[in-house]
C-alpha cells in the first residue's frame, strides 16, 4: 500500500494495527492474505476483532485479500474438510470456499478482466486461494476466473481471492484508496 501512495496522486499514511484503539484514527483498513485463523486468533487476542467489525459495521472502508476475504466473509467452508468454525466478521455478504484451487503446489497467476480497473487485464496471484461461492443481493461481483467469483465489492468493502500487492500493478489498490478518499 505504501508503493501505491508513492505511485498515484493520492495523500495517506500506512500503518500497522496493533491495539482496538488504533482503529479510531484510521480511514481505511486493508486485510491482508496469510491465514485467515491466525488472522482471526490474533485480532481476537490484540482486541481488534469486535473494533473491526463495529467500524466496518459503521462503513468504514475495507479491502480484504485471500485470508481478509475469508476474515471478511458470513459464512466459509473448506474445500477438502468442510465446514469451517473460524472467527469471521461478516460484513461481507458471501460464502466462501477456502482453498479452492488445492495446496500451496497448485498455486499459479493469470490474467482477470476488471472492468472497473479499465481494459487492461489485470494480473491476479493466487496462493491457495479461496473462492465465492454464493453472494448477497447487495453483493457485485466484480471479477470471475472462468464461471468463480474471484473479485467482489459491497459498498465500501472489497474482497479478492488473489493477491494484488504480489504485483507491480497498482490499479486495484488505488480504486480502494478511492472508496476512503471519496467519503472524506
Amino acid at each position: 500500500m505504501k508503493r501505491t501512495f508513492q505511485q498515484s496522486s493520492i495523500n495517506g499514511k500506512v500503518g500497522i494495527i496493533m491495539k482496538a484503539a488504533d482503529l479510531d484514527n484510521i480511514d481505511g483498513l486493508l486485510i491482508p492474505g496469510g491465514e485467515s485463523t491466525v488472522i482471526g486468533g490474533l485480532s481476537s487476542t490484540n482486541g481488534t476483532f469486535q473494533r473491526m467489525k463495529a467500524k466496518i459495521n459503521e462503513g468504514m472502508p475495507v479491502m480484504g485479500t485471500c485470508a481478509g476475504l475469508i476474515m471478511l466473509s458470513k459464512r466459509t467452508y473448506d474445500k477438502v474438510v468442510g465446514e469451517s468454525k473460524q472467527s469471521l466478521l461478516g460484513n461481507l455478504d458471501v460464502v466462501v470456499e477456502r482453498n479452492s484451487y488445492g495446496h500451496q503446489g497448485n498455486s499459479f497467476e493469470t490474467d482477470l478482466s476488471i472492468p472497473a480497473l479499465g481494459t487492461e487485464p489485470f494480473r491476479g496471484v493466487f496462493i491457495r486461494a479461496p473462492s465465492v461461492k454464493e453472494i448477497g443481493p447487495k453483493v457485485e461481483v466484480l471479477a470471475k476466473l472462468g464461471a468463480t467469483i474471484v473479485c467482489v465489492r459491497q459498498g465500501k468493502i472489497i474482497g479478492t481471492s488473489f493477491h494484488p500487492e504480489l504485483t507491480n500493478d497498482i490499479r486495484l489498490h488505488e480504486f480502494f484508496l478511492k472508496s476512503i478518499t471519496e467519503q472524506n
